[in-house]
């Protein structure tokens, strides 16, 4: 696996992570605790050293992926995050300095870890100054519970603000060939002041890997049925990305997801992607993009062909839109 540092004030990590959301938490059931860790192992056996959860995923993700590293932990960077109330997305955000301090503690018992390799904001609280946030996290750092400081989905003005605090190490955001939303003014940015990007849901919540069509159901507890950018009128609309995609794919004779993965490894040197899987064949389908370099010619029709789509549907609705960008 090829190596990336995350900007200028970041961890070496693979040049791509694992997403650990999917094991337990977003898409349904997930996996059984040993299934989960088999897999987190399975990953780092590849090449995989940076991982990502959170204290809104459950204990139980965290719990999964500190008992999976711990063989192996100082050869590998652990992501989590802090934000909402009570650990509870559903419950709006909280980044009071006396939560932050509770997540930590708690993140770092049930990771069986004695520090945080990066620690996000999982999104901004406009009840709390961001100065307050970073300073905090700029606390933690310095009892040696934190090594680096992340946001993840903030604005301009909030990545400035904790920057001027505390050194951003990495923007966690979504990207993807069907949300290029941050290339706008984010990555610009994040090239400004040295900050690593890393794109989750690099692979469209799923919808780039081809396997999801207007016909498709998902499981009753999987939050996509209430995107709106899943709705199956919307499937239908965007199937013409999908088919986009696999054709540039089987001309390279590789599969859509790993175009889509390679796509944006291609951007920066400094961009990470962590998709997520709960199986291993699909793991090692999303590695081998790391090893598909695409040339200026692929660029330029992933490009062309992208420009005569216009995506259909809204990438979140409106009550969890409202926490992004501020």
């Amino acid at each position: 696996m090829k190596m990336r540092t995350l900007g200028a004030h970041g961890p070496q990590v693979s040049a791509l992570g694992f997403g650990c959301m999917g094991l337990s938490f977003g898409y349904g059931p997930g996996v059984d605790r040993a299934a989960g860790i088999d897999l987190i192992r399975a990953a780092f056996e590849r090449g995989v050293t940076f991982f990502d959860t959170a204290e809104a995923y459950g204990a139980l993700n965290e719990q999964m992926l500190g008992e999976a590293v711990a063989p192996f932990r100082d050869r590998v960077v652990i992501a989590t995050k802090f934000g909402f109330k009570d650990g509870n997305a559903q419950a709006g955000v909280d980044s009071r300095p006396e939560r932050i301090r509770a997540v930590a503690e708690a993140s770092l018992r049930n990771l069986r870890t004695d520090r945080i390799d990066l620690f996000y904001q999982h999104r901004v609280d406009p009840d709390v100054p961001m100065e307050d946030v970073a300073g905090t996290v700029r606390d933690l750092v310095a009892e040696g519970k934190v090594a680096h400081f992340g946001l993840s989905e903030a604005g301009a003005g909030s990545i400035r603000r904790a920057h001027a605090v505390l050194p951003v190490a990495a923007l966690q955001s979504e990207y993807s060939l069907w949300w290029r939303e941050p290339e706008r003014e984010i990555l610009p940015l994040c090239a400004e002041l040295g900050i690593g990007f890393v794109p989750f849901s690099p692979l469209g919540k799923g919808f780039l890997t081809g396997k999801i069509d207007a016909d498709t159901t998902f499981d009753a507890n999987d939050f996509r049925n209430v995107v709106p950018r899943f709705s199956p009128e919307a499937r239908r609309a965007n199937q013409a990305l999908v088919d986009a995609l696999g054709r540039i794919a089987a001309a390279r004779g590789a599969t859509p997801a790993q175009i889509a993965l390679a796509w944006l490894l291609a951007q920066q040197p400094w961009i990470v992607p962590i998709p997520g899987t709960t199986k291993l064949h699909r793991l090692e389908e999303n590695l081998a993009s790391a090893d598909l370099e695409l040339g200026t010619d692929e660029r330029d029709e992933i490009g062309r062909a992208l420009a005569q789509i216009e995506v259909q549907g809204e990438r979140y609705p409106a009550h969890l839109a409202a926490r992004s960008g501020r």
